[in-house]
């Protein structure tokens, strides 16, 4: 026999997965057209590895390493970033709304 809560929770299950490809899909497709100007297959200025502290200082982090930076990636990862923080206040206060309208229902 079926049980209905367990199908349910299945359910809500699935959509999360399908709700959380489609955000990392999203995310991914926006980010990568934003940071990456001219795909190729070499590097313009731009994009090229850089080394050091800031602008490309050669001297050794305060960790004491040198830092190797490509500029792509480090776009690209605050891209991500700001995405999922922007991504976490619009559920929130979506989640909100709707609880305030379930509440006065």
């Amino acid at each position: 026999k079926l049980d209905p809560g367990l199908i349910m929770e299945q359910v809500k299950v699935q959509i999360a997965v399908a709700n959380a490809q489609e955000l990392l899909q999203r995310m991914t497709d926006k980010c990568f057209r934003k940071c990456i100007g001219k795909p190729g297959g070499a590097l313009d200025n731009s994009e090229q590895v850089r080394t050091g502290g800031r602008s490309g200082d050669p001297r050794p982090s305060s960790s004491g390493r040198l830092l190797r930076l490509c500029v792509p990636q480090k776009c690209i990862a605050m891209c991500m970033d700001r995405y999922m923080d922007s991504w976490n206040t619009v559920s929130r206060a979506y989640n909100s709304r709707l609880q305030r309208e379930r509440a006065n229902m």
